[in-house]
């Protein structure tokens, strides 16, 4: 008896390719609607669904695949008496591949104004429910639910003659992968109305295999949110360079959320996920030469990216540091030409990354998630208080740029910036104090002077001594969000110094 294949798929994509091999080597085609269409006019032979059913595509194309003579040729049993004679009583051959493919629901719901009868009308009912059943009965039926299986269930068929039952067992654990991720679309998609549902249905998908985790001994890859939404590596392109790490990309992630906080030609370093240079400069030249002078020692193997094409003259000063991942919108082609003298991962991007609204942010904890509203939004003017002191268009510059930059460092966090560039970043210490110590130490060690730099704190001031300490370096403007309970001592100590403080009114913790 020959084989039966259904199929009964909306991304037709390899689908030639993939059925006229079966037909080959010499299975039967069943389809429905359109794939019908598809296949015959590869000058295939196939039977529609209908003459199986013995009933037509009802309200208007809803109802087609969900039959009893459907599914019991899929569910039954070869290895039952009972289900092999229930077959037979019905006049129903079984049969041994099911091929579907799911309405692109996520790309529809992903398109601007999409309204929403049309986006409940690409929830697809019958291709789940195919996949689920083929996939359940994978002893006897295999699953095919993604155009890139269709190669390599060809191949193990032209050299076995069938899929073992491992193989089988496989594509039933990605088909049943594959209806989760859908129904978890769906759900998403409905409960959009509120920010955190009883239940959060998240669907991940494999982008990259990683070459280890954080350290050598642990395994690791990189996972995107599925369904429309952009991940750190979407419209990016690796131009030069060794495999992408864990690491790599942890350090990429902060500084692409760090560089979008600026609109003038900028540069950022990242080292061990925490800013250690930040400039804006008049050109793409001088932001990476001031952001590399910020911290020379902390950038030596650092992700480095710039807002801004990279020309032949600043290809040429990048060549010249050791750089573990460089990220820019575009390259000269003699920079790619100096840059490709090193081991540097040099990647480009086509599209600036903004920030999604509705996008989470979570963290693992043990067994679970925490999740909360990531902390987007540009720093500006709106909302801060002027508590003391009087602060002029450059100090406010400064001031900006070091609150931009604290945002995205580990609390307890300290930025100090002077002339739009960092000159002493902290960050990770458990006392605030202590990582406004070793903040101006850094700047002092890179031979920064900080007399009329600024400093931005993360949270609120526990003491005053955080501030004289500042101020007896040097800093004459502050930022910070208040709310303690000694402010108005801070505030009078600030005075007193003939220094400036502004309360943002907002924190940026980052744990």
């Amino acid at each position: 008896m020959s084989k039966r294949a259904l199929i009964s798929v909306y991304d037709k994509s390899g689908l030639e390719e993939f059925a006229r091999g079966l037909v080959e080597l010499g299975w039967e085609l069943t389809a429905s609607g359109d794939t019908t269409e598809a296949l015959s006019s590869f000058d295939l032979k196939v039977t529609n669904v209908d003459e199986m059913t013995k009933s037509s595509e009802m309200l208007s194309g809803r109802f087609k695949t969900v039959h009893p003579a459907v599914h019991a040729a899929i569910l039954a049993r070869r290895d039952r008496e009972d289900d092999v004679a229930a077959l037979s009583e019905n006049a129903i051959e079984p049969f041994d591949l099911v091929c579907v493919n799911f309405y692109p629901f996520a790309k529809v719901v992903a398109r601007y104004g999409v309204r929403e009868e049309d986006a409940v009308e690409m929830i697809d009912i019958g291709g789940p429910t195919l996949a689920r059943a083929a996939a359940k009965n994978y002893p006897h039926v295999a699953a095919i639910s993604r155009p890139d299986q269709y190669v390599f269930v060809l191949d193990e068929l032209r050299q076995s003659g069938e899929l073992s039952e491992e193989t089988r067992r496989q594509l039933a654990g990605e088909a049943f992968a594959a209806t989760a991720a859908y129904e978890s679309a769906i759900a998403a998609w409905f409960a959009d109305r509120e920010a955190f549902p009883e239940t959060m249905t998240t669907t991940l998908i494999k982008v990259l295999d990683l070459p280890y985790g954080e350290n050598p001994h642990q395994r690791g890859a990189f996972y995107a949110e599925a369904y429309g939404r952009r991940h750190l590596l979407s419209r990016v392109e690796q131009l030069h360079g060794r495999e992408l790490t864990f690491n790599n990309l942890n350090d990429l992630s902060t500084a692409r959320l760090i560089i979008d906080e600026f609109t003038l030609p900028a540069c950022v370093i990242v080292k061990q996920a925490n800013p250690c240079g930040v400039a804006v400069g008049a050109s793409p030249e001088e932001a990476f030469i001031r952001a590399l002078s910020a911290d020379p020692a902390s950038a030596y193997g650092g992700v480095v990216i710039l807002n801004r094409p990279i020309s032949a003259e600043l290809g040429r000063l990048l060549s010249e540091q050791f750089i573990e991942v460089l990220f820019a919108p575009a390259y000269a082609q003699k920079a790619i030409d100096a840059l490709r003298t090193l081991e540097t991962r040099v990647l480009t991007h086509y599209e600036r990354r903004r920030g999604d609204p509705a996008e989470k942010d979570y963290k693992r904890v043990l067994g679970g998630l925490l999740a909360q509203d990531r902390d987007w939004g540009l720093e500006d003017r709106s909302g801060m208080e002027v508590v003391c002191g009087e602060i002029g268009d450059e100090a406010w510059g400064d001031l900006l740029l070091a609150w931009k930059v604290v945002k995205h460092v580990t609390s307890n966090g300290i930025v100090i910036a002077k002339d739009l560039q960092t000159i002493g970043i902290c960050g990770g210490q458990p006392s605030r104090l202590e990582a406004t110590k070793v903040a101006i130490e850094r700047a002092q060690e890179n031979g920064h002077d900080l007399s009329g730099a600024a400093l931005a704190s993360d949270s609120l001031f526990p003491s005053v001594d955080i501030p004289k300490l500042a101020l007896e370096a040097g800093i004459k403007q502050i930022i910070q969000p208040g709310g303690s309970k000694g402010d108005r001592e801070l505030i009078e100590a600030v005075s007193e110094a003939k220094g400036a403080m502004v309360f943002t009114h907002r924190r940026h913790l980052k744990h």
